[in-house]
């Protein structure tokens, strides 16, 4: 097997990560690597609680991919089992516990979708329930005398939480020693996480030594701001751009990011050359470029990755004729209302059609002068609406619906 130099490998691997720890023990197992010709064991744990993968997620996910491109072995562990405990990695309270059913299904389709970045090749998937469901009560007992009250609330959260008298379970305590028992199973050379994850991934470099292994270099990435700008990319925010999402959705959410955020994305979920990136760094600090300009190249770029370059000139297309030209798009989803007589109220119309997903979120979007017929805004809850004919229903600039009414008696 052939790897590329060590300077190159360390340039691949530096880029876009926010810590090596620590970083002179990774070019030692990188130098011996290359002078045995036997691949790292890269590892990555998933949490299967939400099985729904955005640009967030891809950060670490490229970051395992640049691995595989090095020649390395990619091991993804899904935390099946560690998924019953609840990861309470930056929060202020626990998670809700999954079966052992939902999250081996959530890691089923979590590797499905990290697949779109991920080689299949050089890679395995792990459920941690294969070594940590095998352990008896006095195992996990010797587990837990090697490591200290005193060091588990060194973690922020757990901090947080201490100082202002919220309740910590004593099963959370046994979350970072379950992931750095993963290390251990699949003698991890290197692990990588967010930033979030520092923590449990230094656990993982005690446990191991404690075990009588090397132990492994933890990798973290940054962690990426959604849509918004302010908090951490979400699903539960809304303020996602999903790896699954249409090419349309992807364009359109990618263009929403702020001006601020523009070289983040460039740099954490694009494979743009060095070369590149120094360029739109450049352009970004000149005050002759339109940053507009820059977040069209990237929305493109990102569609490219995740479907194909035809659908991300096609993006572009709809998208520029229905926010620039002030069309409506091509293709619009029907759906057909079952009705008494031919008018409707505005806000049964939005929830029938799942543009809103209450009376009270249909009244705020109405008052946002978000809601409009045919091209007219609508500014009164209590309007009618005519459906003897169908009607196009707009919500915000990219959700539209096409509404007719269903004949009497028929199933909406």
């Amino acid at each position: 097997m052939s790897f590329p130099p060590l300077n190159e490998q360390m340039d691949a691997i530096r880029r876009g990560t926010a810590e090596i720890i620590p970083e002179d023990h990774l070019v030692q197992k990188i130098e011996k690597s290359l002078k045995t010709n036997k691949p790292l064991n890269v590892k990555l744990g998933c949490d299967p609680s939400k099985p729904d993968l955005h640009l967030g997620h891809s950060v670490v996910l490229r970051k395992l991919r640049q691995f595989q491109d090095l020649g390395h072995q990619a091991t993804l562990i899904v935390g099946d089992f560690t998924g019953m405990i609840g990861d309470p990695s930056g929060r202020s309270k626990t998670r809700p516990h999954l079966t052992l059913e939902e999250t081996r299904k959530n890691g089923q389709s979590y590797f499905e979708q990290a697949t779109k970045i991920l080689s299949t090749k050089k890679i395995q998937m792990l459920y941690n329930s294969e070594w940590l469901g095998n352990m008896s009560f006095s195992d996990v007992i010797r587990l837990a005398s090697k490591y200290t009250v005193a060091r588990m609330l060194e973690r922020d959260d757990f901090e947080r939480r201490y100082k202002s008298g919220e309740p910590i379970s004593i099963h959370e305590f046994l979350y970072p020693l379950a992931q750095a028992m993963d290390s251990v199973a699949v003698e991890a050379d290197i692990e990588l996480g967010g930033t979030d994850q520092k923590f449990n991934l230094l656990v993982g470099r005690d446990i191991q030594r404690e075990y009588g292994l090397e132990p492994q270099v933890a990798i973290t990435l940054p962690i990426l701001r959604g849509t918004d700008g302010v908090e951490k990319m979400s699903k539960t925010l809304d303020n996602c751009i999903g790896i699954s999402d249409s090419p349309k959705e992807i364009y359109g959410r990618t263009l929403s990011i702020p001006d601020k955020l523009i070289y983040d994305y460039y740099v954490l979920t694009t494979d743009l050359p060095l070369a590149d990136l120094r360029k739109i760094n450049e352009q970004l600090n000149s005050p002759s470029t339109n940053p507009r300009d820059l977040k069209r190249r990237l929305a493109r770029e990102l569609v490219r990755m995740y479907h194909n370059s035809e659908a991300a000139n096609r993006a572009e297309d709809e998208f520029d004729r229905v926010h620039i030209r002030k069309a409506q798009p091509e293709e619009i989803p029907e759906v057909d209302i079952a009705m008494e007589d031919g008018k409707i109220s505005i806000i049964r119309l939005l929830t029938e059609t799942r543009l809103a997903t209450s009376n009270s979120d249909a009244r705020r979007l109405i008052d946002q002068g978000g809601v409009s017929v045919d091209g007219r805004r609508i500014t009164d809850p209590n309007s009618l609406i005519e459906l003897t004919v169908s009607v196009v229903l707009q919500v915000g600039k990219r959700h539209f619906v096409r509404v007719g009414k269903a004949p009497r008696g028929a199933k909406k």
